[in-house]
C-alpha cells in the first residue's frame, strides 16, 4: 500500500476509483476530471447503470484512460458523523475492493473519497481508508495492490503519516 501525489486520471493501474455522485453521470472534482479524461463513451455506459447508492460501487470500462476500469463509488455527505457516514465510507472501500476480486483486478488507485464538496473530515476519512484497505489485504490473499492518489498536498501528508506508522488507525 502506498500514497502518491498525482492526477488519478494519468495512472496506469488496472482500476481507478471515481468518487462519484449517485447518478453516476459526471460532476465536479474527481468525478468531472475522470469523465472528461475517459471520453463520452463513459457517460453512455454510466447511463445504463441506474445510479448508485452511498456506500456502494459499480464498475465500467476505462475508455480513454490509461486504467482499464473505473470503479464508481458514492461517498457519504458529512452531516457531523451522526448519520452512518463512517460506515458508508468504509463500505465505499470494501465494495470497490470486492469488485476488484470479482473482476481479477490486480492494482487499484483510490482518490480521497468524500473529503471535497461532501465535507468528510480529511484525517478521519484517511484513517478509515487505510484501516479498511489494510484489513482487506490482511484477509484476502488475492487483494489488489492499493495506491492512495492525492491531488492536494495536505491529503498526501495525511496518508504518508498514516502509512508510515503502519498501525491500524481505527484501534
Amino acid at each position: 500500500m502506498k500514497t502518491i501525489f498525482a492526477d488519478i486520471t494519468t495512472l496506469e493501474v488496472d482500476a481507478i476509483v471515481n468518487a462519484a455522485n449517485s447518478r453516476l453521470l459526471g460532476g465536479g472534482g474527481v468525478d468531472g476530471a475522470i469523465h472528461r479524461a475517459a471520453g463520452p463513451n463513459l457517460l453512455t455506459e454510466c447511463e445504463t447503470l441506474g445510479g448508485c447508492r452511498a456506500g456502494q460501487s459499480k464498475i465500467t470500462k476505462g475508455y480513454q484512460l490509461p486504467a482499464k476500469h473505473i470503479i464508481h463509488t458514492v461517498g457519504p455527505i458529512w452531516h457531523g458523523g451522526h448519520n452512518t457516514e463512517e460506515e458508508k465510507l468504509e463500505s465505499c472501500y470494501l465494495t470497490s475492493l470486492q469488485l476488484c476480486l470479482e473482476h481479477h483486478i490486480k492494482s487499484i488507485a483510490f482518490p480521497c473519497i468524500s473529503t471535497g464538496v461532501y465535507r468528510f473530515p480529511k484525517q478521519r476519512a484517511a484513517e478509515i481508508a487505510v484501516a479498511t484497505c489494510t484489513n482487506f489485504q490482511n484477509t484476502h490473499t488475492e487483494a489488489p495492490e492499493i495506491t492512495f492518489c492525492c491531488f492536494e498536498k495536505e491529503d498526501f501528508d495525511i496518508y504518508q503519516q498514516l502509512l508510515k506508522t503502519n498501525e491500524n488507525p481505527l484501534n
